[in-house]
């Protein structure tokens, strides 16, 4: 159990306070009132980034504010100069904000209490390698019209390597990274936002008897367990395509990268399957005129 902050506890205490109707019962009222909230916040209080987050979001839950975790740390982020709330150093989360600062973050938040979307409360927002202002009614750049993905692996050093690249690119708010094995894993876990549009993958796909005849450098360097697809390198190929239909929206996609013998052999596969309701799209082409890239499409109603 952890124990609360003298500071983030006396706030907490009062956003249960600020509660109207039934005596301030949290178990009977959810409704928080803006004005009162605004004039009885403590700014003497010596709170966090993190506390002031977990703050706000309960002020935004209990108002019912949508994506009331994700609000809070955009506004605290952007108040500290920062994009995201991970891209902020050990530092800039365990210092006490200043009173200026405090004071921004309330004003930003009575914004999103209104329903203010978080765009036009930050006045900027960031679309692609973009960063764009925003003042309404000017149309807002939604997660529809950008990408949000889940990156999937069975190899922890994979898993690792592509944690550290989305740092680095600060992708963290938009990539969702799983240690994966598509053989035995659980679906459900690759749900987190809902059915998905499309799955991408280059999966082991090399025929077993070809693995000998790799390059030294691929056969000394790389995970082979990455290149082996099998006797017919399609062992992975069937474990993904029998896993799509359940994560897939309707008419959903899946694109594979695939030995130039597999088109063929996938579309005959999928046609002893008709239960999958899946069928090959199309056969895309690699430089070399190889058709190497399939696109399989889901026609099976959720």
């Amino acid at each position: 159990m952890r124990l609360l902050t003298s500071p983030l506890r006396r706030m907490l205490l009062g956003l249960l306070n600020l509660c109207e109707g039934e005596g301030g019962n949290p178990d009977k009222c959810c409704v928080l009132n803006p004005h009162r909230l605004l004039r009885r916040q403590n700014f003497s209080a010596k709170v966090t980034a993190t506390e002031l987050v977990s703050y706000w979001q309960g002020v935004f839950e209990a108002n019912g504010i949508p994506e009331a975790q994700e609000s809070s740390k955009y506004i605290v982020s952007y108040v500290l100069g920062a994009k995201t709330f991970h891209s902020l150093d050990a530092g800039s989360l365990s210092t006490p904000l200043t009173l200026e600062q405090r004071q921004q973050i309330q004003q930003l938040s009575m914004k999103r209490l209104q329903r203010m979307p978080v765009q036009y409360v930050l006045g900027e927002w960031d679309f692609r390698e973009l960063t764009l202002k925003m003042r309404p009614p000017v149309f807002i750049p939604r997660p529809e019209t950008e990408s949000r993905v889940i990156a999937v692996d069975k190899e922890e050093a994979a898993v690792n390597l592509t944690r550290e690249n989305a740092q680095r690119l600060q992708l963290q708010d938009r990539i969702r990274i799983l240690c994966y094995n598509v053989s035995s894993g659980s679906w459900e876990q690759l749900l987190l936002w809902g059915p998905v549009d499309t799955v991408v993958s280059n999966p082991p796909y090399v025929f077993h008897g070809d693995m000998a005849h790799l390059a030294e450098e691929i056969l000394s360097y790389e995970d082979l367990g990455a290149l082996d697809g099998g006797n017919d390198g399609m062992r992975v190929i069937k474990k993904i395509l029998a896993l799509a239909p359940r994560i897939l929206k309707d008419n959903g996609s899946v694109f594979l990268e695939v030995d130039p013998r597999h088109p063929e052999m996938v579309e005959n596969w999928l046609q002893s399957r008709p239960d999958l309701s899946l069928s090959v799209s199309a056969t895309h082409k690699d430089f070399f005129g190889k058709p190497r890239f399939l696109h399989i499409q889901n026609h099976k109603a959720r």
